[in-house]
């Protein structure tokens, strides 16, 4: 089982710096792949980002948000987010020299409870937070 952080979601779907290495490893992968299902959020907070910023249209977004529910739907399993994921998310981000952000906080306190080894993300900060929770970033 492979936890998918929302930065290799969108890489996936939106073309991006990146994206030709998480399509080669999305297409190479024969695991479980798991996101919470925060992940839904925050994608659709990165499609209303990308069209405030003009980087993507109304019609891009609606396209990206239409192959974002399919791969919700085929190929990644979306894990509930429990009270205890916010309290131990909340735990690391209070402390500073973790450097990890809410968000990332909350997705790898669900990859823990849901006891994954391996995480696939773009995000350095978050990757250095996998390895000190002994789950490894995935090669991207």
């Amino acid at each position: 089982m492979i936890y998918v952080d929302t930065s290799v979601i969108v890489a996936l779907i939106v073309n991006e710096t990146g994206s030709a290495g998480v399509a080669a490893w999305y297409a190479a992968t024969r695991s479980e792949l798991v996101s919470a299902a925060w992940c839904v959020t925050e994608f659709a907070s990165v499609l209303g980002l990308k069209q405030r910023t003009a980087q993507i249209d109304a019609a891009q977004a609606r396209a990206a948000w239409g192959r974002f529910e399919r791969l919700a739907s085929n190929d990644l399993r979306l894990l509930s987010v429990e009270p205890v994921d916010f309290h131990r998310a909340a735990q690391w981000t209070m402390d500073a020299a973790s450097g990890v952000r809410a968000g990332d906080a909350l997705h790898l306190a669900c990859a823990e409870r849901a006891a994954t080894k391996s995480i696939a993300t773009l995000d350095v900060a978050m990757a250095r937070h996998a390895r000190r929770l002994k789950i490894k970033p995935m090669a991207l």
